[in-house]
């Protein structure tokens, strides 16, 4: 009997020790921290509600596209009242909003809206604190909740647009992300009215292009149905392997692929101060990165030792925006030249 007691005692302390273990295990980044599944999830988007959206319709003439841009990440990890810590955005938070469309869509949306139909969805996007651990299964875990919000709001877009109409799908940072999940989504013919995807400040990979045909590298200023890809830094050491550990790039300047550099006119805005810049831009092949001289980034400031820290993260929507605007209406117009 001593002994039928002695191993019922030994078993509840095994599995004891394998269920604390296995709490631990939900959450890598520090086991005595609430983990991830104790965290609050904010209420869903309700993609019917015009809330949800920034929408400009700027296409009078019927000859543009229509573009879907989703932003990048503006929230870090917050706390409710009951004391839950959240990880994600909060779409019904009017300062959540706020900032997602002040501070970037709106911004975004006034040069690439001109001549196209634009839409930007709010999502629940994952606060900066999960890209700051580097651990891309952290990130990997997190992001589920948010590209199944880019998924639905993409849906809801496609059922309300003219289907037959050309497709541009742009995103910076996490929305870049966002653009390589939304490229391994869509059906074939989907896929046949895309211009092109424009993934801004984040990684196309070998292992994302094996598992998904609707990835091609875009070669050239003209091609369609490709993938654009880009990220800034002053030197090719400082690429962040979670953000820009790239397998493509393209120079949005002269729309190459080899490292032919290329000469961007740019006026930078610092406080009250004007400078024109000659900007080099040039492609480095081995690292897939662009490597910028002349050019300093000091309009963002180091955030937290993650970006624009040698790299120049924060530009990639503004600095080549007039190149981007420009390359928006040829590729749609060899789009329609063929379609």
């Amino acid at each position: 009997m001593k002994q039928l007691k002695l191993w019922i005692l030994t078993a509840i302390f095994i599995i004891s020790g394998i269920t604390l273990f296995a709490s631990f295990s939900d959450n890598e980044d520090n086991p005595y921290e609430q983990s991830d599944q104790a965290s609050f999830i904010p209420k869903a988007p309700d993609y019917a509600d015009p809330t949800m959206w920034t929408v400009v319709n700027d296409d009078s003439e019927g000859i543009g596209a229509d573009i879907f841009y989703v932003v990048s990440t503006w929230e870090e990890d917050w706390t409710t009242e009951d004391g839950r810590i959240c990880h994600y955005a909060d779409v019904w938070n009017p300062e959540h909003r706020r900032r997602m469309g002040d501070l970037e869509i709106n911004k975004v949306a006034a040069y690439m809206s001109p001549g196209n139909r634009f839409y930007a969805p709010y999502y629940r996007h994952t606060t900066i604190d999960a890209w700051l651990t580097q651990n891309e299964d952290t990130i990997n875990r997190r992001i589920k909740l948010s590209m199944d919000d880019v998924r639905a709001a993409f849906d809801h877009f496609q059922a309300q647009r003219d289907p037959n109409r050309p497709l541009i799908i742009v995103g910076f940072s996490q929305g870049g992300r966002a653009m390589v999940e939304l490229l391994k989504y869509i059906s074939d013919e989907t896929y046949s009215k895309l211009v092109a995807a424009y993934v801004l400040g984040y990684k196309v990979t070998n292992a994302d292009m094996a598992a998904c045909s609707h990835i091609l590298p875009a070669k050239s200023e003209t091609d369609t149905g490709v993938t654009i890809c880009y990220n800034t830094v002053k030197d090719v050491r400082y690429a962040k392997p979670v953000i820009a550990g790239s397998d493509i790039c393209i120079n949005p300047v002269n729309w190459r692929t080899d490292d032919v550099p290329a000469t961007l006119h740019y006026t930078q805005q610092l406080e009250n101060e004007t400078h024109e810049l000659d900007i080099t831009v040039t492609v480095s092949p081995e690292h897939h990165v662009l490597v910028v001289s002349g050019y300093d980034g000091a309009e963002y400031q180091p955030y937290k030792d993650l970006i624009n820290v040698g790299d120049i993260h924060s530009c990639e929507p503004w600095l080549y925006s007039e190149c981007l605007k420009k390359n928006f209406a040829a590729r749609t117009k060899a789009w329609r030249t063929t379609h």
